[in-house]
């Protein structure tokens, strides 16, 4: 992978990714059900990096917290999340890339949240975050899956 570009909906803000995902996900809590108008968010954790916003001044939104969700100050899309506290990777909203297929969520979390109906093609399954021991084999093992579909 060289690059993937990405941007709101309207166009004013745009970002470049240049590196593979650590992960690719699907969130149900009721946060991220509300903030898309939708059963889930869906994202891939980017290395800092290889995440640049090129185009535009995204603003931030949401809760205004100590995690900082990032939008188009015109279109207010939602486009990528700084997770408080953690400066070495930033969460991109995968339907904001300009080829959204590519990362299929491979974990889903807080399915204690999730709305009955909703279900997604995730490999893997948390009632909320995966326990903190469990992310270096979840990445090793996304890895190895994103190497599998490069053949």
């Amino acid at each position: 992978m060289t690059k993937l570009d990405g941007g709101c909906r309207c166009g004013q803000v745009r970002f470049r990714v240049t590196a593979l995902p650590l992960v690719a996900m699907a969130c149900h809590c009721t946060g991220c059900q509300r903030m898309t108008g939708s059963a889930f968010s869906l994202s891939a954790a980017i290395p800092s990096d290889g995440f640049a916003v090129v185009e535009g001044e995204p603003v931030i939104g949401g809760l205004h917290g100590a995690t900082r969700h990032y939008f188009c100050p015109h279109c207010m899309s939602w486009l990528f999340t700084r997770p408080e506290g953690i400066d070495w990777f930033v969460n991109i909203r995968t339907t904001m890339l300009d080829e959204p297929a590519r990362f299929p969520p491979f974990i889903e979390t807080f399915t204690s949240e999730k709305l009955p109906w909703a279900t997604t093609s995730a490999k893997h399954s948390f009632e909320t975050y995966p326990p903190f021991e469990a992310y270096e084999e979840l990445t090793r093992e996304y890895a190895q899956s994103l190497a599998g579909n490069a053949d």
